[in-house]
């Protein structure tokens, strides 16, 4: 009986030949993430077990990116015990503001990590790696302690779904269309503790930006983690970019799934996700006359320069509406540079936007963009829960960096053909 991609790629890691759906195990991981809200609890956690150093410098990721460029002095306190860990531990991949960035954008970019690997990281959408072939997945601060302490942690073996690509997007559909679809179509518990395994020939018309933002959202459907089968693309990005040996695992033939959905892209629509579930998903098209106050375009979702890319063609020559506030933050320096190079940050600061430092910042409700009571905003994020990015009785819709862009430009939710009728 064959074995999925995560299932082998767990085997590989417990060192056992294979594992089995339900099945607990230690494994060794690759790498291990936290940010400027969940590191500075793992290190004081960690300052309890009593070893004397990390198990290994180089494997260990501290990225301030949530309330930074800090807001305030407790989130100013939150970056320095980050700050003080790396430099007492000699942490190869700590990055300062100014060299920083959204976490998930960041390390991709960089080449930290890679395909094969096991990753884990005390933040939810650490699922994001799995984009390039990675076991990657959320953890608590407690475990991440324990993480760095010994270098692996214990896992229940997942049941894995298989979603089957086929056909390709239409038209400013992106990756962001494609999740916000799926999540729609089996829940936010529709893959709970499971594994979300993507592949079958849709995948070539997928970059890897699309495949980002997906493996990102899968957490949105309950998932332990999203997964992508590696393929030229995968490798095109990786290449001259990871500079560690890695391996490529592929689903054997046999491998045994909780059960296979077939997802036709050029069926889907572009999408909005309504208020207060991501799994509350409608054509925008048929969204209707729904005013929006703030529109925000980066996270680690789609902060991408593809998705700058994307708002920027639209709102070329066109002015936000008057009654939108747009905020663009692109997700690394690297990013932000050649979002500068290619003329999309005059683009959108003559349009009337503004343009952030990468920050996480309004997404989870932290700065740079909240919201008042009774205020909407349409974001490229990935949750819209009550409250998410401020008072309770605010509202958020999720939706991709074209359909944000036509909406700050319409002032109501829009798709990028009535920006350009």
């Amino acid at each position: 009986m064959g074995m999925t991609m995560t299932e082998k790629i767990f085997a590989a890691h417990a060192g056992v030949p294979e594992v089995r759906p339900g099945q607990l195990i230690m494994a060794k991981v690759d790498m291990v993430l936290g940010n400027d809200i969940t590191a500075p609890v793992a290190i004081k956690e960690y300052n309890k077990i009593g070893v004397e150093n990390v198990f290994d410098k180089d494997k260990i990721a501290l990225i301030p990116d949530h309330f930074t460029p800090n807001k305030d002095i407790k989130s100013a306190e939150q970056a320095l015990v980050m700050k003080q860990f790396a430099r007492n531990n000699a942490i190869t991949h700590y990055y300062e503001v100014g060299r920083m960035g959204i976490e998930h954008v960041l390390l991709p970019e960089q080449g930290i990590v890679a395909p094969g690997e096991v990753i884990i990281g005390a933040d939810s959408h650490t699922c994001t790696y799995g984009a390039l072939g990675a076991f990657s997945t959320g953890i608590g601060s407690t475990d991440m302690a324990a993480g760095m302490a010994i270098g692996e942690t214990w896992f229940k073996v997942p049941e894995t779904i298989r979603f089957e690509l086929t056909g390709e997007m239409q038209p400013w559909v992106s990756g962001k269309d494609v999740i916000l679809y799926i999540i729609g179509l089996i829940g936010v518990d529709g893959a709970l503790y499971q594994s979300m395994e993507f592949g079958g020939p849709g995948l070539a018309s997928l970059t890897m930006d699309d495949r980002f933002t997906i493996a990102n959202m899968a957490i949105e459907a309950g998932a332990k983690n999203g997964i992508f089968e590696v393929d030229e693309i995968t490798l095109a990005y990786v290449e001259g970019r990871v500079k560690k040996p890695f391996t490529v695992y592929k689903p054997d033939a046999d491998a045994v799934y909780a059960k296979t959905i077939t997802i036709h892209l050029n069926e889907i629509p572009l999408q909005v996700a309504f208020p207060h579930l991501p799994e509350n998903t409608r054509s925008v098209l048929e969204a209707g006359n729904v005013p929006i106050d703030q529109v925000v375009i980066g996270s680690c979702t789609n902060g991408r320069i593809s998705d700058l890319a994307a708002a920027a063609k639209i709102l070329e020559g066109r002015n936000v509406h008057p009654n939108v506030r747009l905020i663009v933050i692109p997700g690394t320096q690297q990013v932000y540079l050649e979002a500068m190079q290619q003329g999309y940050i005059e683009t959108f600061i003559q349009a009337g936007a503004v343009v952030s430092t990468p920050t996480c910042g309004p997404c989870l409700g932290g700065h740079m963009g909240i919201l008042a009571k009774g205020e909407r905003a349409l974001a490229t994020t990935n949750r819209n829960f009550v409250g998410r990015m401020g008072h309770p009785e605010s509202e958020v819709y999720l939706a991709s960096p074209a359909v944000a862009a036509a909406t700050a430009v319409r002032g109501q939710i829009a798709a990028p053909e009535e920006v350009f009728a």
